[in-house]
């Protein structure tokens, strides 16, 4: 797992599972803060389950970026995962894609 510059404009968050999750977010919010100009991608790869806690730190992270107008983008989100967004309903509010490198690239032809 980890937390990667992968360019200038985009931080690249590989999530560990839980109890992890929210430690490594708050380590990718504490990055956006110190960078200031930046987007960021997650990738769900290892998380079968979020917890409340973690929900809340994904919410903070977003209303981070996107009161400066960047975008947070979520991929490799599992079923059981993306149903509890959906039953939140905060799924409305975050950017999903397949995979990360759709996630990057849809990113960069932005910049």
């Amino acid at each position: 797992m980890g937390i990667q510059n992968w360019s200038e404009d985009i931080i690249l968050v590989d999530l560990p599972a839980e109890p992890q999750i929210g430690e490594e977010i708050k380590a990718a919010t504490e990055m956006v803060r110190d960078r200031g100009d930046c987007e960021v991608v997650i990738d769900f790869s290892s998380v079968d389950i979020i917890t409340s806690s973690s929900l809340s730190a994904l919410l903070r992270l977003r209303k981070l970026l996107s009161d400066c107008e960047h975008r947070l983008v979520f991929c490799n989100v599992a079923p059981a995962t993306k149903n509890i967004f959906t039953l939140t309903g905060i799924d409305e509010i975050f950017e999903f894609a397949d995979d990360k490198f759709v996630a990057l690239a849809s990113l960069q032809l932005v910049n």
